[in-house]
């Protein structure tokens, strides 16, 4: 079989990852594939630029359209991220007949509906494994590895920004502040770190875990979102006296009623292994009905972890070019005709367990008044727990932190009760509420 041909669309941190790793294991990639893969091409938005890479052999240019509309060019693979350029892109490849790699959450959980479509129109292929968890082979290993079972739940730490700074407050008593501004420095947050930290990010790449493992199309407007950006030091404190570490994480449940989708923070039990992925590092826990949990721990960024899986990706593709568009693995794991209309739940339709934690006036019925309201909503309370030491005055009188964990119960009947606790006049301040996943 004759050398494919590779356009790169963005020669940064993961293009520069890519073309190295390609060129540093060329043999066995080339007897993996059964041909020789080899980039011929590269846009940049800066010409000028330095890159630390060899790019002997390889047009630079400024001008996307020029590689996808080259047709010496079998493969395009998109690493500019958004969806503005990369979907003109993307859109153009494919009318011109090339099958594409991305590793662009965002261009697939937004646009992948139509862009699946154009492909199989045309019998080819756009594959996405590094769109999800960088080098974690997650998309691959629900979508094939584990295509015999009935997915029954998902969930992951899928952003590695909002777990280091996490894991940062959790081991070294730190503020969110001052860890995200370290975070910012050591390049693992932005300037603007609101795409990790409010939880986008982790949404774009739930909503497309979410399509392979329920077999439903990718409705990423459907995806709850809460950030880590009101996560305290004291909440964290009072995790681990209950045995717990609060972690960003991304989940997604089959029930009865429908789909649950949703990103925000969580206490996890920590003896869980995923409880224990820390810093920058991303895992993915799956729970599957024949197999039982599995766990896909690793690298969720950097240039050599993502180039490892839009080089897998390639390979794939490369194996695909002679085979029957008909026989191929779909893109979202079930035959497209198949996909399912279950219903996503509104966050106030899930059932969790809470960790709650409010400022009262330590004066005697404040807890009766408190339990009374949950009483009246059907709420079970598993612990409650009182600050040892007060947080100071109001009035003249002493303020205290109540922290308690509820028994599961549904959530619109908890933010009913919250509204009401906060009405109290022994009651200060809002009421912090977190999610609890025994993840069992």
């Amino acid at each position: 079989m004759k050398a494919v041909k590779i356009g790169l669309l963005g020669l940064g941190t993961v293009g520069t990852g890519v073309i190295s790793v390609l060129k540093r294991n060329a043999d066995e990639i080339a007897r993996r594939a059964g041909s020789e893969i080899t980039v011929v091409a590269a846009a940049v938005r800066d010409l000028s630029k330095p890159r630390d890479i060899d790019s002997s052999g390889i047009r630079i240019t400024d001008d996307p359209m020029s590689v996808v509309n080259d047709p010496e060019i079998d493969i395009v693979v998109e690493l500019i991220g958004g969806d503005g350029v990369a979907l003109d892109g993307v859109n153009k490849a494919l009318e011109n007949g090339k099958h594409v790699v991305t590793a662009n959450k965002a261009l697939i959980a937004l646009h992948g509906n139509e862009i699946f479509k154009t492909a199989r129109s045309k019998g080819l292929v756009v594959a996405f494994e590094s769109a999800v968890a960088g080098g974690i082979p997650i998309i691959k290993s629900i979508r094939e590895g584990l295509s015999a079972n009935r997915i029954e739940w998902l969930a992951g730490i899928i952003n590695g920004t909002s777990n280091y700074i996490l894991t940062q407050m959790t081991e070294g008593g730190r503020n969110f502040d001052d860890v995200l501004a370290e975070a910012q420095a050591l390049g693992y947050a932005e300037a603007d770190p609101a795409f990790d930290i409010e939880g986008t990010d982790a949404a774009h790449k739930l909503t497309i875990l979410a399509s392979i493992a329920f077999g439903i199309s990718l409705q990423f407007d459907k995806v709850y979102q809460e950030g880590i950006t009101n996560i305290s030091s004291e909440d964290i404190t009072y995790a681990q006296k209950f045995g717990y570490r609060i972690k960003h994480l991304g989940l997604a449940r089959r029930t009865d009623r429908g789909i649950e989708l949703r990103v925000h923070p969580t206490l996890i039990p920590e003896q869980k292994l995923i409880a224990n992925v820390n810093d920058v590092m991303n895992a993915v826990l799956v729970q599957g009905d024949a197999v039982g949990p599995t766990l896909y721990y690793g690298a969720g960024a950097g240039s050599e972890p993502t180039a490892s899986s839009v080089v897998a990706d390639l390979v794939d593709v490369v194996r695909t070019i002679t085979t029957d568009p008909e026989n191929r693995v779909p893109h979202l794991a079930f035959q497209p005709d198949t996909l399912s209309d279950l219903a996503i739940l509104p966050i106030e339709e899930i059932d969790t367990a809470y960790y709650l934690r409010m400022g009262v006036i330590n004066r005697p019925g404040v807890l009766a008044a408190i339990t009374e309201i949950f009483g009246n909503k059907g709420i079970s309370i598993e612990t409650i727990s009182q600050k040892e030491n007060g947080d100071g005055k109001e009035d003249g009188e002493d303020k205290v932190s109540i922290i308690l964990l509820t028994h599961n119960t549904k959530e619109g009947h908890l933010c009913d009760a919250i509204k009401q606790i906060e009405q109290l006049d022994t009651v200060y301040g809002s009421v912090t509420r977190l999610r609890v996943e025994t993840l069992s």
